[in-house]
């Protein structure tokens, strides 16, 4: 074919533009008539050429169950795997909904951020003003000059979910809820949140917040599961603190108070010696948060961790206020039953090596691998994950001398799970594995003969 010469006799102008050739012929070659084989894990190099049989047996155990026989009973819920971002389940994950309480995730994330970056401090005096005063819902009864830290509001607004605390908190930290609600929508936005907006503080209806105080405009809150499911990662990821909060059963707000707080969560784990909840509570769940209103149904945004791996779920619209639990609870299931985070690619393993072409080496060519290590969330039982891998460094002119540890292009790895929407994919450098050290003047002339022989043949024979 006149598109797989190596190079032409009339165009041979120097050794590297002949080589480019050479090795862009190759490739092409060899990517048309050499089947596509998957990667294996780390720990075990898959075969060249898998026996037909094998294949079959591979597609059967990277399955799982389809998430619609869990038989939910709700608007909208979602299963994330928070270090590789991975959704494992997604029930109209991206319509928007009232979201109730779990709004107040978001300013919890925007109230530590302050505290973590020195703008305000735990310990700092909140004096508690009119819209605080006069905000309904779960409360802890804030009086008008009343003062708290902003850890016993923070406290009083992740356990008992107190709307009151969140305005407090919300006004102290940026002079107003309106201004406050800005820095959500900011976030929301850096976030990749593209289906949420926020009006308050709280997640209560326009209509329910003091008059005085209601946006101009009239919209509601609104967050789609997937979103909650981004903020809850973002809390995970950049305040992994969170806990210290949500995973406490009960907090003394005032010493005055007749009964602490309970905490609004049925299945954190610490309930499982509650005579009342013990039937709720799910091991390895320390958060997050509880909502609720008329329009949103009962909502529920859930983590737990089981043997290193944690989970997210969240459910939106339940039909009661025990069954946002039992909903949760057989989507973790799902979760934990049927999947884990598996290391699928080393970094710098010969498991994953390529070669690349060189310039004016020694070798023509040089071993080339990963240069970091790549996570997947697989089917529990898979021990060789089948990966797709793409490598691209056609593009990268690697001239001797060469060393170790440069970058010779790129690889992307992807990986589908049946029974799971869309795939995993990730993309690392390929990196030099070795030392090539460059040619001497004889040598690279012998080459080039050798070139030029083979173009004079290439050219008869056509």
């Amino acid at each position: 074919m006149e598109k797989c010469r190596c190079f032409s006799m009339k165009f041979i102008k120097n050794e590297k533009a002949v080589f480019k050739k050479i090795t862009a012929s190759t490739f092409i070659t060899s990517m048309l008539i050499l089947p596509v084989t998957p990667f294996s894990s780390p720990a075990e190099i898959s075969a060249v050429a898998a026996e037909e049989t094998n294949d079959t047996a591979s597609a059967k155990a990277d399955s799982v169950p389809s998430a619609d026989s869990l038989n939910l009973h709700l608007k909208s819920a979602v299963l994330m795997e928070p270090t590789t971002g991975k959704v494992l389940l997604s029930v109209n994950a991206d319509t928007a909904y009232a979201p109730a309480s779990m709004t107040k995730m978001m300013t919890e994330y925007i109230v530590m951020d302050k505290v973590k970056k020195g703008e305000i401090s735990w310990n700092d005096t909140v004096t508690v003003k009119a819209n605080a005063d006069q905000t309904i819902g779960a409360s802890v009864h804030l009086a008008e000059g009343e003062q708290h830290t902003v850890k016993e509001l923070y406290t009083a607004m992740a356990l008992h979910s107190a709307n009151d605390a969140a305005v407090a908190l919300a006004e102290f930290a940026a002079g107003s809820e309106a201004e406050f609600v800005k820095l959500m929508n900011e976030e929301a936005k850096r976030m990749g949140m593209t289906k949420t907006h926020y009006i308050n503080a709280t997640g209560l209806d326009r209509s329910d917040m003091p008059a005085a105080f209601r946006p101009a405009e009239e919209k509601e809150t609104k967050m789609s599961a997937m979103d909650v499911a981004k903020l809850v990662q973002h809390i995970i990821q950049d305040q992994p603190e969170f806990s210290d909060f949500t995973s406490l059963q009960t907090y003394q707000f005032r010493e005055t108070d007749a009964e602490p707080l309970v905490n609004s969560d049925w299945m954190l784990e610490a309930n499982k010696n509650d005579p009342e909840l013990k039937k709720y509570a799910y091991e390895g769940l320390d958060g997050l948060k509880t909502g609720y209103t008329t329009n949103a149904g009962y909502c529920f945004a859930g983590t737990a961790e089981r043997d290193g791996m944690r989970l997210i779920s969240v459910v939106m619209g339940a039909e009661t206020m025990g069954s946002r639990f039992t909903e949760t609870k057989k989507v973790l299931d799902y979760g934990f039953d049927h999947f884990e985070v598996q290391q699928v690619v080393a970094a710098k393993s010969s498991a994953q090596e390529e070669k690349a072409p060189v310039l004016d080496g020694k070798e023509t060519e040089v071993s080339v691998v990963p240069d970091q290590t790549i996570h997947f969330v697989v089917p529990k039982g898979v021990k060789a994950p089948n990966l797709v891998a793409e490598t691209d460094f056609l593009n990268e002119d690697l001239t001797a001398p060469l060393k170790e540890g440069i970058k010779a292009g790129t690889v992307t790895y992807t990986y589908r799970i049946n029974g799971v929407e869309g795939a995993q994919t990730q993309t690392v450098n390929l990196v030099t594995s070795e030392e090539v050290e460059k040619a001497g003047w004889l040598r690279l002339m012998f080459r080039s003969m050798g070139h030029f022989s083979a173009g004079i043949f290439s050219d008869a024979n056509e």
